[in-house]
Parts: structure tokens; sequence; C-alpha cells
């Protein structure tokens, strides 16, 4: 070998048989025995050593192909079919889930309810709570009867003991609450902020993923209704979920927004008691069974929450402003989206809001985020202007663009079908091509929001009782 490879420096060899790395060249490796297979490693970047990874190199990567003969993965459902509908379909082994929600609405009590489930299902649990001590989360067990189910609890917010902990117990689901209050003594900062946070969310999912222990981290929200702490977290882990819901109000919505193994935007709804959340089954009858005598300003939306058809009631209110500046209040719905309903009705219908406060409510506490409610949130506000009645057997959904057009919306047929099973006898929908029959409903097409309009308030004979029809 030429003189030139003595006494460099920094410079890395291997082997191109076992891969063995050496810090001089030689004719023959020591590893394998074989002859002239080593040679000089190139750096994996460019760079000062500090700053980029230099000539040091890592471990292969055991590579695979997409005819993967790996077993599919085995979902464990705990017999709350909210829960498992959310998660979509079940727990998946290895999977990090992050659960996000106000203060006191019901996270604990939710996740220890859930532990108690999968408990029983034969998984081993561990539940390790940083805001609260051993004893509190038993006195939260025996008020909901979940004292004797068999759940390993443990208090603590030092990150190295937990990983400790479950390192040496091996649990198939562990229930972290909250991310917040944990602290890694590698982070020279205060629990709760965005380097701890991010520090403990990485060593816990890399944990899950490593060990096949399936984590549910527990993470409070701002202000804005954002989980606290850096939105990487959100990208780490494999399920994110929302529990939404009005501090008022008995009802609790379970929302994934991201979800690796099932449907995004799929919701569970939950019913806060004194025994704890039951699950509700038939959340669309239960939204509409306090509706009461309709009045105006109140209609009914056919909406889809996921893969779940879901028929809530919009509440609307407009009346004279004492103000200079007219109020707009939204709850339940997007401030944004009712002004542009409320400009497309005074540009494109001659409908003036000007001088008028306007209410808009979303009854039950539930949250739409889905474009179709357009054209029922249209029908509240003409409904309530003009102080008409809609009758209550009459259903409402479509998209409003900005020229007025009534644009079609997705799972028409779903939306049709929930609607006929709660009892309503007609619809008001956007023209579609495919109009899904042999249902026991009618179905009136609008293709404009002018003439949809024109239908509900000119003359105010268009609507009058509940017995009369709307004049197509």
């Amino acid at each position: 070998m030429p003189l030139a490879h003595e006494g460099m420096a920094n410079s890395n060899y291997s082997c191109s048989i076992c891969g063995n790395t050496t810090s001089k060249w030689s004719g023959r490796c020591e590893a394998c025995g074989e002859w002239n297979c080593i040679a000089e490693d190139i750096g994996l970047s460019q760079g000062p050593t500090k700053s980029s990874l230099g000539k040091s190199r890592g471990r292969y990567i055991p590579l695979d192909d997409l005819k993967s003969t790996d077993k599919p993965l085995e979902r464990t459902k705990c017999n709350l079919e909210e829960l498992d509908r959310v998660l979509g379909g079940g727990l998946v082994p290895a999977s990090a889930i992050l659960v996000g929600g106000d203060p006191g609405i019901g996270k604990s009590t939710l996740l220890l309810q859930a532990a108690a489930k999968f408990a029983a299902k034969g998984l081993k649990t561990l539940y390790l709570s940083g805001e609260e001590a051993t004893s509190q989360v038993k006195l939260r067990a025996k008020r909901l009867n979940l004292d004797q189910v068999q759940i390993l609890l443990g208090s603590d917010t030092n990150l190295r003991n937990i990983l400790t902990t479950l390192e040496k117990e091996r649990p198939k689901l562990a229930i972290i609450d909250s991310i917040q209050t944990i602290w890694s003594d590698k982070v020279d900062s205060a629990p709760g902020t965005v380097s701890q946070v991010r520090a403990a969310a990485h060593e816990l999912t890399t944990f899950s993923k490593r060990s096949g222990t399936s984590i549910v981290l527990v993470g409070h929200v701002t202000k804005e209704g954002q989980i606290a702490g850096p939105r990487v977290v959100e990208h780490m882990v494999d399920t994110v979920l929302y529990f939404e819901g009005e501090r008022g109000n008995q009802f609790r919505i379970l929302r994934s927004v991201k979800n690796r193994f099932g449907a995004a935007d799929e919701i569970g709804v939950f019913e806060m008691t004194e025994l704890g959340l039951q699950q509700v089954t038939n959340p669309s009858a239960l939204f509409l069974s306090s509706r009461g005598t309709p009045s105006a300003g109140s209609c009914v939306f056919a909406g889809i929450e996921g893969t779940r058809p879901l028929l809530v009631e919009i509440q609307a209110l407009v009346s004279p402003s004492p103000h200079s500046q007219p109020r707009r209040s939204v709850i339940g719905w997007d401030s944004n989206r009712l002004a542009m309903i409320l400009a497309v009705l005074e540009a494109r219908c001659e409908v003036q809001f000007s001088g008028l406060d306007v209410y808009l409510n979303v009854a039950g506490g539930l949250k739409i985020t889905e474009t179709a409610a357009d054209l029922a949130v249209a029908a509240s506000l003409i409904s309530a202007k003009e102080n008409i009645i809609i009758p209550e057997d009459f259903v409402f959904f479509g998209e409003v663009s900005l020229s007025g057009a009534i644009r079609s919306v997705a799972k028409i047929e779903n939306r049709l079908k929930e609607a006929e099973k709660l009892g309503f006898k007609k619809v008001e929908s956007p023209k579609n091509k495919n109009l899904v029959n042999g249902l026991n409903i009618e179905v009136f097409e609008n293709l404009d929001l002018l003439s949809f309009v024109n239908k509900i308030s000119d003359g105010k004979n268009k609507i009058k009782t509940e017995d009369e029809n709307l004049n197509v």
C-alpha cells in the first residue's frame, strides 16, 4: 500500500465484505479475514465537526420492500364503542397517542375509565400521574367504581424514573398525565417549557416504538384551543385527540384530528354523569331531544363527522343593535364563515344585516367544521330576521359559494338516511345528479341561494305552519 495512507489524520476505513471499521488501512480485514477489501470511508457530510456529521459513520438500517410478510397489527378494543371508533377500531400496539383538552373537561376521568376497560381485556396497564398523588387517583377510581380493577398506579415527574419504571414493568399500555409536568435532567429549563415538552415526548415515543408499549400522553391546551407546547409533538405521535365540550353542558366530544391507523375527524360522544363519562351511541337523537317547539331562527343541519352522520340544531338570533358597531357572536362554528354567509346574503340576495346584531349557536356544545352547514346557517339567519318558523320536519345541508351558488357535498346518502331514521320528511339540499332514490323523504333541490331565500321569505307566505309544504 502506498505510504500516502500512513499518517493520514481523521481517516476511517471499512471492509466492503463485513462492514468492519478501522482507523488505519491494512491489506487484510481483521474481522472476516478477506484480502484487499479495505477502503477509505467518504464522510457523511462536509463542514465543521461540531455542526456536521463528519466522517463518523452510523449503523446500517435494515430495509424491506412493500411485499412485507409481517402479520397485520392486532387491535385491542376496550368495549367503549365511542373510544374505539375514534381510535380507528381499537388500540394499536406500539402507538403513541396525544390527548388534549381544557382543564377539568374530563381527560383524566376518561383515560382512567379506558385504562380499566383495557385492563379488563388482559392488557397490563400502567397509569402514571404527574399532577396527582397516587391516593388522589385511587379516590377518583373509587368514585367511578373502578377500585377493584388491576391497574398499576404511580406518581412521578422525572423522565428518567418514568423510563426506568416502564423498562422494568413492560406494560402493554402506559398513560402519562400530563406531558407538561414531565422534566428531563438533560434539559436545563423548567417543566412545561418548549424544550422540556419536546424532549419528554421524543423519549417516550421512542420507547413506545422500541418496546411495543402503547403510550398515551395527556396535554393541556392554550386559550386558542391548541395543545400547549411545540407543534412538533403532534407530529411525533401517531394519533392526536381533542376532548371538547362546554363547562355548563353535560356532553363531551372526543375528536380525532390525526390518526395514522384510522379515519381523521372521527368523533365520539360522551355524557358527563355522577359515575363518570357514559358513551352516547345515538348522538343525533340526543342533540335534538331538547329542541322543543320550533321557533324562528331554528333549523336542523344534517352533517358528517368523520364517518358518522350527525343531525344537530342550529340557532340564530337577529336583533337591532344599540351600538354603532353591530355584534357578531358565534358558538360552535367558524366566525369567518358566518361573516362570509352574511356578506353573500347582502350582496347576492339583497338581505341587509347592517345595524343588526347576529348571534349563532350550535346546540349541544358541538363544534362544526364542514362547509356543508352553509345552507342551514343561511336558513336560520333568514328565519330569525324575517320571524319565520321553519317546520320541524325540515332538514338542511349544502355549501354556499361567494357567487351565491349552492354546491353539492359529500356523503349525501348517509345524510338522507340519518334524517329519515329520525323522522324528518323534507330536505333542502343542493342539486345533485346522483340523488338517492327509494327513501321515504322529499328532497327539494336548490341551484342558488337567491331562489332559496325567495322560497322562504318572499311574502312570508311560503312557510306558515307545519302542514303547509314549501312552494317549489
